[in-house]
């Protein structure tokens, strides 16, 4: 039944984003920030005419929220997403595999299967799917923050965590400059691969280049851990040259002074385009009073997605290990 529910609703919002296209010629993705405005407060917006308005109100009273689960919800907002994305996007806003996102949701509940409530950071967050995909697959009480500077892509995540139903704060910012934010227990994020262009702001940071620009997303692992409290954790989706790269000695070494690697997924390579878009999980927790490496960290080589026994094989072994792992390695 979920399959045919997230269907019916990523068809309604796509034939309304499509008519809304054709009344005004802007990108698909502008059009559906107005149809998802549209959806959460039930009323067409009052800038419309009244032939649009018209047709819109006749549209809102076929589509029934109610009737749609949370994650049917996201799941219709990410494909109608995709749609909009489709050969206009730049590489770095790509949106985070469906499985992908899921199996982040999976190690950050294991991380924090122990806390009563926690809060969580998203600080290159999209259109939020990750992050709500991560909030859907937790089962205590979250506070929940979010970053992007792309005000589109800001604009569809706050309607989509309106829509699913999610209380998250976002900052409308570039996200290596300073946050009014205290520091979270879990931060997750789908870390983009570039250079960042403020030479002046990246010298405030320790992964700083030598010379030249720095990779913006060595700078976003040092903001991450600025933000995370002592002893909390990062789940980052990292590329898989990350290590391997020209100012990875430095990573490594920031890494060990400031964290434990808990464990490295290696994703499949059929999850992706090729070989070098290719991307692994990287778990860290932050060094704290009384934390300590794990003995042998989580190191997994996941098969393909779609091989259902041997993730189970997978998952099982995690589970064992993650078992071990929260009733020995935690303080």
């Amino acid at each position: 039944m979920e399959q045919s529910n997230v269907e019916s609703l990523f068809t309604w919002v796509d034939e309304t984003t499509d008519m809304l296209q054709q009344h005004v010629n802007e990108p698909y993705l502008d059009r559906l920030a107005i149809t998802l405005e549209c959806l959460f407060h039930g009323e067409p917006t009052e800038d419309m005419d009244d032939i649009m308005r018209h047709k819109l109100q006749t549209r809102i009273k076929e589509a029934n929220l109610s009737q749609y689960q949370t994650e049917e919800v996201r799941k219709a907002i990410q494909l109608a997403i995709l749609k909009g994305m489709k050969g206009t996007t730049q590489q770095q806003h790509l949106m985070t595999p469906e499985t992908v996102a899921l199996l982040v949701g999976y190690l950050a509940g294991k991380v924090t299967e122990k806390k009563e409530t926690i809060s969580i950071f998203d600080p290159v967050s999209g259109t939020a799917n990750l992050l709500t995909a991560v909030l859907n697959q937790l089962k205590q009480p979250v506070e929940a923050y979010a970053s992007d500077v792309d005000p589109t892509l800001i604009q569809l995540s706050v309607l989509n965590a309106n829509l699913q139903k999610k209380e998250i704060e976002f900052f409308h910012q570039d996200s290596l400059r300073p946050f009014l934010l205290d520091p979270v227990d879990l931060i997750v994020a789908d870390l983009p691969i570039g250079y960042y262009p403020d030479d002046i702001r990246a010298a405030e940071f320790k992964l700083k280049a030598d010379e030249g620009h720095s990779y913006s997303h060595h700078l976003l692992i040092e903001q991450s851990l600025r933000y995370t409290k002592d002893g909390g954790y990062l789940i980052f989706v990292i590329p898989d040259f990350l290590f391997d790269s020209d100012q990875s000695d430095k990573l490594y070494a920031y890494l060990e002074e400031t964290a434990h690697i808990v464990g490295v997924l290696h994703l499949p390579e059929s999850a992706f385009k090729s070989d070098k878009h290719r991307k692994s999980i990287l778990v860290l927790q932050k060094q704290g009073n009384g934390t300590k490496a794990p003995k042998q960290p989580l190191l997994v080589e996941m098969p393909s997605f779609k091989n259902t026994k041997a993730m189970e094989d997978i998952l099982g072994q995690m589970n064992t290990w993650f078992s071990t792992y929260n009733n020995t390695d935690l303080p």
